[in-house]
């Protein structure tokens, strides 16, 4: 808009940006307790006083110096796009460590402003900022505010729009560099004086030009040099970094020089303007010890998904099946609607019994559980309990050739698959972020829960009292879940030796601290921008796969429908596997839903013309039994459920995050032959058991 300001919020992961971004636009970008959630670029905008003022949300980064995905989408969007205002969010708790990341930003552009976030926890944990002190010693305008606080939002716009309508002259502190080093940028400086600076500065240019990244020429394109004026900075810039090395200043030292300045400012900076050090928190430090400990860290951790799993199970039963109710009593009012508004028999039956029943199953089959699973997962990320989980299993992923942060990414993929390949943005290397996305399928989704917790019910807590059922069944489906994990660092191991040639990156994750979950805006945002979105977009792909398999169940040659011409096709190579050929077609035609897997398979095996309300039957374990399903079909229905391929919509993300369809195929083949061989392995363990 052509009246607009433009801010951007940068800062490290985990400060609270997407809150008081949130705060600021009115919008719902996702929050939570942990570093990594904001991958992207978010965009909303605020008025004040008549004003229109545009906001961008950065990925958190703790630097502009490297080359990681988020920090190139942080730093080239300061870079390179026209800015009124970044506004830099620190964290008051930990200030010394944010010092970094705002020197670099001040160093990069003069119209910086900074504003100290959750002032109100530094306060419980006895920490003490001056905030004049440190805007003099910064030399940028400095605010301090509580998001939470609606006043201090408030306060936020007014500064906001003062720092843009009526700016201060600010002189950002330079950072302190070696005498070696300060000489050269200054060489460098003199040579790229004439040069038109305007989004970023000189000395900034001058330092990145001495590092000789991949920024600085896209800094110098910047400046639309000729062929002469280039060679000699190029040429200029070379004599100086032959005059480091003959002073002992190799390139590393140079980088490991330019981050250890910053890091000496920051210090110096943080001990004149904080009055004191901060008092630990011992019941913090005690439950870390307790929760990211060798002995406990995983058992705990089982603990808590054992738990999550039996609420959603014992309390997902009941509404599921109320819910189907409801939608099998309304399904002949709207057949009479359509008769009334003189639709074709065949017209009717394919919107009542193929699009209308298919949403109706996976409405009924996916709402209550995430209903109940979301909230609770979403409680435990703004305790700040993921990031534990996922120093608990580094070491594990470090053996795989991966990090830590695929442990988040798969905690993501319990929600929804297509999520977790999105969020595999937060792992820096290109071979590991491949290697998460692959194998980000084998966390079973909420679509798939429903398969899971279904037969288990009855395959496996029939084994048990009616007292110890849901809980027999939640502990199947978590050894489910843990054989999925170990499947996923199996292939991780493969993926990565592989791709031996690519390189490694350190891996490194912040504890936040633990914060009391906000019960209200927790609710809110796990029904709201959580379970109804996956359910809209489920709903948009599952009906016209109704549509699809109604139309196969009606279709017949020589009296036998397509859909039972198809699974026969299939059935020898099924068997191979411990299935039949119209469990395998269910899951091939369930590509665009994982949801709909069971109630193919019943319309399948009671030859009808449309999904089955398994309410309406005497008993679906009776169904299965007689057409021939045992305790090992349903073990290999379980299986294959886990690990196949993935949805439609997690295969076309992973073809927009990789933009390559061959990466996509390999999406799809990897796990595919991983439940094949599973499947098989586990009928022919079986059999040789059964002959023995």
């Amino acid at each position: 808009m052509p009246d607009s300001y433009r801010i951007l919020l940068a800062g490290n992961p985990n400060v609270g940006k997407s809150t008081i971004f949130n705060a600021l636009t009115g919008l719902k970008q996702h929050t939570g307790n942990w570093a990594g959630k904001t991958v992207d670029l978010a965009h909303g905008s605020f008025r004040q006083n008549g004003n229109h003022f545009l906001v961008q949300d950065l990925p958190g980064t703790y630097s502009i110096l490297s080359d990681s995905p988020e920090e190139k989408i942080a730093r080239d969007a300061i870079c390179f796009s026209p800015t009124d205002l970044v506004l830099v969010i620190a964290d008051a708790t930990c200030l010394e460590r944010n010092l970094n990341l705002i020197l670099q930003i001040a160093e990069l552009t003069p119209h910086t402003a900074l504003c100290i976030n959750l002032l109100d926890e530094a306060k419980r944990k006895s920490i003490s900022i001056n905030l004049t002190a440190l805007q003099e010693h910064l030399g940028i305008p400095v605010i301090g505010i509580s998001a939470r606080q609606k006043k201090d939002i408030r306060r936020l716009k007014c500064f906001i729009e003062k720092q843009i309508r009526y700016p201060e002259q600010t002189s950002p502190v330079p950072i302190e560099y070696s005498n070696s080093v300060e000489k050269a940028i200054t060489s460098i400086s003199k040579s790229i004086s004439g040069l038109p600076f305007q989004t970023f500065s000189q000395r900034f240019t001058a330092v990145k030009i001495l590092e000789g990244n991949t920024l600085s020429g896209q800094l110098l394109d910047t400046f639309a040099l000729t062929s002469a004026q280039r060679a000699r900075i190029i040429f200029e810039t070379e004599k100086i970094r032959n005059k480091l090395k003959e002073e002992g200043i190799t390139p590393h030292q140079l980088q490991a020089e330019l981050t250890a300045a910053c890091g000496r400012t920051s210090c110096r900076i943080y001990a004149n303007c904080s009055a004191q050090a901060p008092i630990p928190n011992n019941r913090s430090i005690r439950a870390d010890q307790i929760l990211t400990s060798r002995l406990f860290g995983i058992p705990i951790i089982l603990g808590f998904l054992a738990l999550l799993l039996w609420i959603t199970i014992a309390g997902a039963n009941y509404p599921s099946q109320l819910l189907m109710k409801f939608f099998s009593w309304l399904k002949p009012y709207l057949s009479q609607v359509l008769s009334v508004l003189h639709i074709p028999s065949a017209a009717n039956s394919l919107f009542i019994d193929g699009i209308y029943y298919t949403a109706a199953w996976v409405t009924s089959v996916m709402l209550p559980p995430m209903m109940i699973f979301f909230p609770l997962f979403t409680l435990l990320e703004d305790l700040g309990y993921l990031p534990r989980l996922a120093f608990n299993l580094d070491r594990f992923f470090q053996k795989a050739g991966s990090c830590g942060k695929q442990a988040l990414t798969m905690c993501m993929g319990l929600g929804c698959n297509a999520v977790g390949v999105t969020g595999c943005r937060i792992i820096s290397s290109p071979r590991e972020r491949l290697a998460a996305m692959i194998t980000n399928c084998f966390m079973p989704c909420n679509g798939r829960f429903s398969l899971l917790i279904t037969l288990s019910t009855i395959y496996i807590g029939s084994l048990c009292t009616n007292a110890f059922s849901s809980v027999a069944a939640a502990g199947f489906v978590l050894l489910l879940i843990v054989f999925g994990i170990l499947i996923t660092l199996l292939l991780t191991r493969l993926l990565t030796w592989m791709q031996h040639s690519a390189v490694k990156t350190p891996f490194t994750l912040e504890l936040p601290p633990f914060r009391k979950p906000q019960i209200t805006q927790t609710l809110i945002r796990s029904l709201l921008d959580r379970t109804l979105h996956i359910l809209s977009r489920a709903l948009r792909v599952s009906a016209p796969a109704g549509a699809v398999i109604w139309l196969l169940a009606n279709q017949s040659i020589n009296g036998t429908s397509l859909l039972h011409l198809c699974a026969g096709a299939l059935d020898p190579f099924a068997r191979l596997m411990g299935l039949d050929g119209m469990i395998l077609l269910a899951f091939l035609l369930a590509l665009p839903a994982n949801e709909i897997v069971l109630p193919i398979i019943l319309m399948g095996y009671l030859t009808g013309t449309q999904l089955m309300d398994t309410a309406s039957i005497t008993s679906l374990s009776t169904v299965l039994a007689e057409n021939g399903w045992t305790v090992l079909t349903a073990v290999n229905v379980m299986l294959f459920s886990l690990l196949h391929f993935p949805c439609a919509t997690t295969l076309w993300t992973i073809k927009k995050e990789t933009g390559s369809l061959g990466w996509t195929a390999l999406a799809f083949l990897i796990p595919s032959a991983t439940a094949v061989v599973c499947c098989m392995l586990t009928t022919a363990i079986w059999n040789l058991c059964s002959f023995l």
